[in-house]
C-alpha cells in the first residue's frame, strides 16, 4: 500500500495521454487543427549533417520536389565536420541548383549551433528544420506552413513513420511505440496549443522567434560543459517559455529508420532519457504559467519518470517483479488491440502485427530502471551519440516525389 500514490500516478498519465487527450480532440472537431491557405511565406529547409554519407545527397534531392513554389524555398546544408564524405556528396547535390547552399562549421560545433548558423545565413521567414536521416513527404512543407494561422503560432511539428519497419523485431516494436507517441500522446497538448517537443526530424519556425531565443539556444550548458543532445526539446521548450504557441499535424510526414540493434536503441533511450530529465526539470521554472490541465500533466510526467524506477527496483527486492511485468504485459496487450483496430484500413506491407508490441512490455521496466539513474549522472554528456554509427542506408527510403498515406479515423 505504500506505492498507492505512485499508482494514482500512473492512473493521471494514462488518464491524460490515452483518454482525455483524444476525448478533447473528438470534442473540439474542426478547431483541433486549423489551417490557413493563403499564407506562403518565403522558406529555408535547414538539415544539420554529420556523418550521413551518400544518404544526405537523396534526403537533399527528395526535399527538391517539395510541392511548395519554388522561388520561395531554399535548402540549407550545414556541415558539422563529418569524418566521412558527407560534405562532398553535399556539394554533389548542390551542384547547378542555385537554391541550394552547402556549409562547413570550422569545428564540430553541435546540432543546435549548426541550425543557428544557418538560421543566420537566411532571411527566409519560415525556417523547417529537417534531420540529414530522413525523407520527407512532398506535401509536408505546405502543411507545416497552413498552420500558421496568427503569429502567435511560433512551431509547426510533424510526425515521423518508420521507415525499416519490417527489418526485425525491434523496429516493428519502435513502429507501434512511434503510432502511440504521435498519434495519441500530443493530443492533449495539441489541445491547448502547447506541445511541449516538437521533433527535430520536421518541424518548422518563425525565424525572427529563433532570432530572439538565439542567445539563449547558443548559450546551453551544464556545468559549463555544453549540451549537444536534446537539442528540440530544448528550443521548445524555450519557445512555450516565451509565451508563444506551439502546433502539431500529422498531415506533415516525414521517414526515418529507426534503430534496429539494442544498442542502438538503448544509445537513442539514454538520449532521450537524457533530454526529458534536463528540460522538464529546468521547465519547472515556468510550468505554473501554463494552462492548469498541461501545468498537471507536466508535473505528472516527471514525477512518474523520477518515480518509476523506485518502483521497479521496490518489486525487484520485494521479489514481485512478476506483478509489475504482468501490469505491464496486460497495458502493452490492450494497446496492441487499439494499435489493430486504428491500422485496419492500412495496406499490408504498412501494418505491424500487433503482438509484435508485447517485447515494449519488458523493455520499458528496463529502460527506465537502467537509463533514468544513468541519465541523471550523465546529464553533461556533449556528444552526438546516435551519429557515431556508419550511416543508415536509404535503399528502403519512399521515391523522391512521397507518398500520402490515409490518416487515422477522426483525424483533421
Amino acid at each position: 500500500m505504500e506505492l498507492f500514490p505512485i499508482q494514482i500516478l500512473f492512473l493521471v498519465v494514462l488518464m491524460n495521454r490515452y483518454l482525455l487527450g483524444p476525448l478533447l480532440r473528438r470534442l473540439r472537431g474542426p478547431q483541433f487543427d486549423v489551417t490557413n491557405d493563403a499564407y506562403e511565406p518565403t522558406v529555408a529547409i535547414i538539415i544539420p549533417l554529420y556523418n550521413e554519407g551518400e544518404g544526405i545527397y537523396h534526403v537533399i534531392l527528395s526535399l527538391l520536389q517539395q510541392d511548395y513554389p519554388p522561388d520561395k524555398l531554399q535548402i540549407l546544408v550545414v556541415d558539422d565536420c563529418s569524418k566521412d564524405d558527407s560534405y562532398a556528396w553535399a556539394q554533389k547535390a548542390a551542384e547547378g541548383r542555385p537554391n541550394v547552399r552547402v556549409m562547413r562549421n570550422p569545428v564540430n560545433m553541435g546540432k543546435r549551433k549548426g541550425i543557428n548558423r544557418g538560421v543566420r545565413a537566411t532571411e527566409a521567414e519560415i525556417i523547417v528544420s529537417v534531420d540529414s536521416d530522413v525523407t520527407v513527404d512532398r506535401g509536408a512543407v505546405r502543411q507545416l506552413i497552413r498552420r500558421f494561422t496568427h503569429p502567435r503560432v511560433a512551431a509547426v511539428g510533424g510526425r515521423t513513420y518508420v521507415v525499416n519497419r519490417h527489418q526485425n523485431w525491434l523496429t516493428r516494436m519502435i513502429e507501434i511505440k512511434f503510432h502511440f507517441a504521435q498519434e495519441w500522446l500530443k493530443d492533449l497538448e495539441r489541445s491547448f496549443r502547447t506541445v511541449l517537443c516538437l521533433s527535430g526530424c520536421l518541424t518548422a519556425y518563425r525565424r525572427q522567434v529563433l532570432m530572439e531565443l538565439e542567445p539563449i539556444l547558443e548559450g546551453r550548458a551544464i556545468a559549463g560543459v555544453p549540451i549537444k543532445y536534446g537539442e528540440d526539446r530544448f528550443l521548445t521548450r524555450q519557445i512555450v517559455k516565451a509565451g508563444y504557441e506551439t502546433v502539431y499535424t500529422t498531415e506533415a510526414f516525414c521517414f526515418t529508420a529507426a534503430p534496429a540493434t539494442l544498442a542502438a536503441y538503448f544509445a537513442q533511450q539514454l538520449r532521450w532519457r537524457r533530454s526529458n530529465l534536463v528540460d522538464m526539470l529546468g521547465g519547472l521554472s515556468h510550468a505554473w504559467r501554463l494552462h492548469p490541465v498541461i501545468t498537471i500533466h507536466y508535473v505528472s510526467q516527471l514525477a512518474l519518470l523520477l518515480s518509476y524506477p523506485v518502483v521497479i527496483v521496490h518489486n525487484v527486492l520485494n521479489d514481485e517483479l512478476w506483478d509489475i511485468l504482468a501490469m505491464h504485459m496486460l497495458v502493452v496487450a490492450f494497446l496492441g488491440f487499439i494499435y489493430r483496430v486504428e491500422t485496419r484500413h492500412l495496406p499490408e506491407d504498412r501494418r505491424i502485427p500487433a503482438l509484435c508490441f508485447l517485447p515494449m512490455a519488458l523493455m520499458m521496466p528496463v529502460t527506465y530502471a537502467l537509463f533514468t539513474p544513468l541519465a541523471l549522472l550523465t546529464l553533461d554528456s556533449g556528444s552526438w551519440e546516435t551519429r557515431g554509427s556508419p550511416a543508415p542506408t536509404h535503399a528502403e527510403a519512399p521515391p523522391p516525389e512521397g507518398v500520402s498515406l490515409p490518416p487515422r479515423e477522426g483525424a483533421s
